[in-house]
């Protein structure tokens, strides 16, 4: 009996198997094959690693359907790396337990920064006080797994299981889109094994348990347990539709990687298309990974997956392969944990501030409700991309989350609580303050007012313009600002400087005070209280150039890049000359940051503000430089270690640099003097045997008042 033939296109069906009949045909169709895998690869990175999708889902999934059709009529041209076998085509029976090669220990942790410090120098004292390089990451909240590639091929994923031996959930790693299912070839390592960590976006949980609902089954409670459930599942098609997600933060195995540095390592895996985890920084000793905790935790509200804690490393791995390991876990990295405390409430509105730089974030009102023993009832959406992402509307049921007691964050919405079709909350188009049309930043998320006289950011201009870090103006608060805007006395930096005591001391608050016999009165400011703020802002006349700068709200510019920028320009009208060349040309200062300062001085708006004050007698020249050129630390090197008694920590390099000295964060051969406080560890051992002169806090005192006796370096 003759065999059965189907023909398709180029195709012959002979029995179960397909075979060419026109071979002319094949090439075509392998290229378009080739083309579509690469370009359906670029979409998925896009969409889960660079989060900035360039095709709408409709359009992805009109890609993968064309592949599968094409695949579908020519078998041959099906491979492993194919994005269309992402999904097995059965469940696994079971799990089966496999050694890990390289076993994957478990993290020391601390809660207190204090124990973090004292970890930090122990490990300095390990390496003999050789300057150590730490990396910081965040502490992802999912599941930890080991990927290993083969000839550039995956070819297993392993959970943690005792470290020792983990369950295999190959089926279901391949299912995440963000991680390649082949490596480049010209680059891949014979053998690669990456650690890291599966998790899930607050997003995607949240459309997760709308589905849940859909099903008549109960959501989930975060995005960790889910993750947790799914990566074990023996089905990959659950955990495909779940889309978990990875990122490397450690290596196992690996045969013909070039890093020396963990850091190297990571930029070496993000090459190979393996996304790693972000944000990563290299911090130079124990003191600048105090100092970069705090910038770290400010950054988390805006993160859109679930984060514990933060992971310290030793950056050198010839230095960790010196330190070791214990029984459990290496000497060379500590998780540095924060509790986290979540609750759920209802959005009961959404409303927007108006930011100094003309920022416009939008902040959620809600139903109050107790978290770590305080009460919340407003949480910063940070900006239209976050509010889009949160897809939040006006009384949804959110999850408020307060980790490590810092900033109220809105997690996710629990859309599967809804139940009346809301309508979505836009972003306004104009400024709530002054109408102006807002603008978004070019490539960037935040979207702007750019009218600099709105009063809105006149306000917020003022009020940072008399903090501490800025002008320091005692008595020039939120309340203040207000009773002087209101009464027309002030509506510029220059103003401040013009103000006359009597017309303060009459001015009245707006809000009554109850007199002595219970009535309601109204209140002056006072003399005392106008003499006063006068006396702060007669002083802050002469803070000088980088404290000016600082001062106004230029975009990118703290009061660290003040400082490199009035080193290098100590007069005016040599900065108000500077190219953004020449500006970029200055150590640490980038485009960006010289792009937005080039643009200030040289804009109407900057150059009436540096102006007007300089004829309000406000000193616009850096005269600090002149004290600090003839000062006994002028271009010395500084160390401070241990607990300090008579300084705070930024009030100590802020001396320093004021005086012309650099404040540094390890001891090195270049440090000139190490300020000792109580407690101090590796590092006044290591500058006594490199020969650096040792300062209690009461020599350094009579050191910069150039009256110390002691010997100079």
């Amino acid at each position: 009996m003759p065999a059965r033939l189907d023909t398709v296109g180029i195709f012959r069906k002979d029995q179960d198997r397909w075979k060419v009949v026109d071979p002319s045909g094949l090439p075509s169709m392998a290229s378009r094959v080739k083309a579509l895998k690469e370009e359906i690869r670029q979409h998925d990175h896009q969409y889960y690693v660079a989060a900035a999708p360039t095709i709408s889902d409709l359009e992805y999934d009109r890609l993968l359907d064309e592949l599968k059709r094409l695949e579908n009529e020519c078998p041959e041209l099906i491979t492993a790396d194919s994005p269309t076998q992402r999904i097995g085509d059965a469940p696994v029976e079971h799990l089966e337990q496999v050694q890990h090669r390289v076993p994957m220990l478990s993290i020391d942790n601390t809660y207190q920064p204090e124990d973090l410090r004292t970890y930090l120098e122990r490990t300095e004292r390990l390496l003999d006080g050789e300057p150590v390089e730490w990396v910081m990451e965040y502490k992802i909240d999912g599941v930890a797994a080991s990927i290993r590639y083969e000839n550039g091929q995956m070819r297993l994923g392993l959970t943690r299981g005792n470290g020792e031996v983990g369950d295999d959930i190959t089926h279901n790693i391949r299912t995440i889109r963000d991680l390649p299912l082949s490596l480049n070839p010209n680059h891949a390592p014979d053998v690669l094994e990456v650690r890291g960590e599966v998790y899930m976006a607050n997003s995607d949980l949240a459309d997760l348990n709308v589905r849940q609902q859909q099903l008549g089954l109960d959501p989930f409670k975060n995005t960790r347990n889910v993750t947790a459930g799914t990566i074990r599942l023996l089905d990959p098609s659950v955990a495909a539709e779940r889309k978990l997600r990875f990122f490397c933060h450690g290596i196992g195995e690996s045969s013909g990687l070039e890093s020396a540095t963990h850091r190297d390592f990571l930029r070496e895996v993000e090459a190979l298309g393996i996304p790693s985890t972000p944000n990563v920084r290299v911090l130079s000793g124990a003191d600048a990974v105090m100092q970069a905790i705090e910038d770290l935790n400010n950054q988390m509200p805006d993160l859109p997956f679930e984060v514990d804690g933060i992971v310290f490393k030793v950056n050198d791995f010839r230095q960790r392969e010196r330190l070791g390991i214990r029984s459990k876990s290496p000497r060379w990295l500590i998780a540095y944990k924060f509790e986290r405390y979540e609750a759920t409430t209802r959005l009961l509105s959404v409303s927007v501030q108006v930011g100094k730089t003309g920022a416009i974030t939008p902040v959620a009102h809600l139903e109050p409700v107790e978290i770590a023993d305080t009460t919340v009832s407003r949480a910063s959406l940070h900006n239209a991309d976050e509010v889009q992402r949160l897809d939040i509307r006006i009384g949804d049921q959110v999850v408020v989350e307060k980790a490590g007691k810092i900033i109220p964050k809105v997690v996710r919405v629990e859309k599967h609580c809804r139940v009346d079709d809301l309508p979505a909350w836009s972003f306004p188009t104009n400024c709530p303050e002054c109408e102006t049309t807002l603008i978004r930043d070019e490539g960037g998320v935040y979207i702007r007012c750019p009218n600099p006289s709105c009063p809105a950011q006149i306000k917020q201009q003022l009020i940072y313009f008399g903090s501490r870090p800025g002008m320091d103006i005692d008595g020039l608060g939120e309340e203040v600002v207000d009773l002087l805007l209101d009464s027309g006395l002030v509506g510029s930096y220059a103003d401040l400087f013009k103000l006359d005591e009597e017309e303060v001391a009459s001015l009245i608050w707006p809000k009554k005070r109850k007199g002595k016999d219970g009535k309601m009165i109204e209140v002056q400011f006072g003399q005392l209280n106008a003499k006063n703020l006068l006396s702060g802002i007669e002083e802050a006349r002469t803070r000088g150039l980088s404290r000016l700068l600082a001062s106004l709200s230029i975009r990118h510019v703290g009061p660290r890049v003040a400082k490199l920028i009035a080193k290098r320009y100590s007069d005016l009208e040599q900065l108000l000359a500077a190219s953004i060349e020449d500006l970029s040309g200055i150590h640490e200062i980038g485009l960006a940051i010289a792009e937005s300062v080039h643009n200030f001085c040289n804009s109407d708006y900057g150059i009436e503000t540096l102006r007007s004050l300089e004829a309000a007698g406000v000193e616009v020249n850096e005269l600090q430089s002149d004290t600090s050129r003839d000062s006994p630390i002028n271009g010395k090197t500084v160390v401070v270690t241990g607990s300090l008694q008579q300084f705070t920590r930024d009030e100590i390099k802020a001396l320093i640099e004021d005086m012309g000295g650099r404040a540094a964060g390890s001891v090195s051969k270049k440090t000139d003097f190490l300020v000792v406080g109580e407690k101090a560890g590796s590092k006044l051992s290591k500058a006594k045997s490199l020969g650096v002169t040792v300062l209690t806090e009461d020599d350094f005192r009579l050191l910069v008042a150039g009256e110390w006796a002691g010997d100079s370096p």
